[in-house]
């Protein structure tokens, strides 16, 4: 009985006591007595601004069909939560255009000329030999820093995806499809290596955590988000 309860919380670790909702943007009772809360309610845009602006982007994203799109065109046009968060639970799904490009980016602070953080780099990859081509850059991966699974459960571009960013204290997880496909300690010689290795390399405080944005990232993509949703987790 142990092993599969080890097992069950290492394929789904947020679904044992909190069933998800079969409804989009919704929370069932059991998600909302976990503590999760909407940060897209598939309606408006409430809860998001442009990155460095008071209001969210007058071109670029639309809410169609229940969910957040960035047709990709003209592009550039990051959002990020107005509130900030610390230790916790990140749920949303996703689907992109076969050779698109988008992210998810978390420990996101405005105080730097380009938008800076963690991503979780989000690919309209065709298939798994597109994966394994470049697995920093590929779907789900650190961005740049650490590499993804060779193996990730990747759906067909168009496809709807889940992922997850789970963050707690200095532990970080990447899940994508209900499997664990990045996990790393900030501060650790393996994170130091890759920061030292990429283009953040000169990126005061990179690497480090603070209360702080969750970013969609408008990188020319036509990709579209919905059920975001976050819960808080104790360090």
């Amino acid at each position: 009985m142990r092993s599969l309860l080890v097992f069950l919380v290492a394929i789904a670790p947020s679904v044992l006591g909190a069933e998800p909702s079969s409804t989009p943007n919704s929370l069932s009772e059991s998600e909302r007595a976990a503590g999760w809360r909407l940060l897209f309610d598939g309606h408006t845009t409430t809860g998001w601004r442009g990155y460095k602006k008071d209001t969210f982007p007058s071109t670029g994203w639309t809410v169609e069909n229940g969910s957040l799109r960035a047709p990709g065109k003209p592009g550039g046009n990051d959002i990020l939560t107005v509130d900030k968060f610390d230790d916790y639970e990140l749920a949303w799904d996703w689907k992109i255009n076969e050779g698109g490009n988008s992210g998810v980016k978390y420990f996101v602070l405005e105080d730097h000329a380009n938008v800076i953080g963690h991503e979780y780099q989000l690919m309209g990859e065709p298939d798994i030999a597109a994966v394994r081509h470049d697995l920093k850059h590929a779907t789900a991966s650190f961005y740049d820093v650490l590499p993804v699974d060779p193996d990730i459960p990747l759906r067909t571009p168009g496809s709807w995806n889940q992922s997850r960013v789970i963050i707690r204290g200095n532990h970080v997880e990447h899940w994508l499809n209900g499997r664990q496909v990045v996990s790393y300690e900030l501060g650790s010689d393996v994170v130091k290596a890759g920061i030292a290795a990429s283009k953040f390399k000169k990126i005061e405080r990179f690497g480090t955590r603070y209360p702080h944005h969750i970013l969609l990232q408008d990188h020319g993509g036509d990709v579209s988000f919905r059920n975001l949703k976050l819960r808080p987790l104790k360090p």
